[in-house]
């Protein structure tokens, strides 16, 4: 199976990545909500974020 990311052959110390590199851009990624499902429904924490005085994306 290749890499994931740039779908070289995967090393087995970063498996199922080929690198380092590639799991950190793919840890990036889930850090910064690109891995997500489209909902309709609002988030859960949309009332603690109005409270805590944060603003809504």
């Amino acid at each position: 199976m290749p890499c994931p990311m740039c779908k070289a052959p995967t090393d087995a110390k970063y498996r199922p990545f080929c690198s380092r590199r590639c799991a950190d851009l793919d840890l990036s990624r889930w850090l910064r909500g690109s891995y997500r499902i489209e909902t309709e429904e609002p988030a859960e924490d949309a009332d603690w974020t109005r409270r805590e005085g944060g603003t809504e994306d």
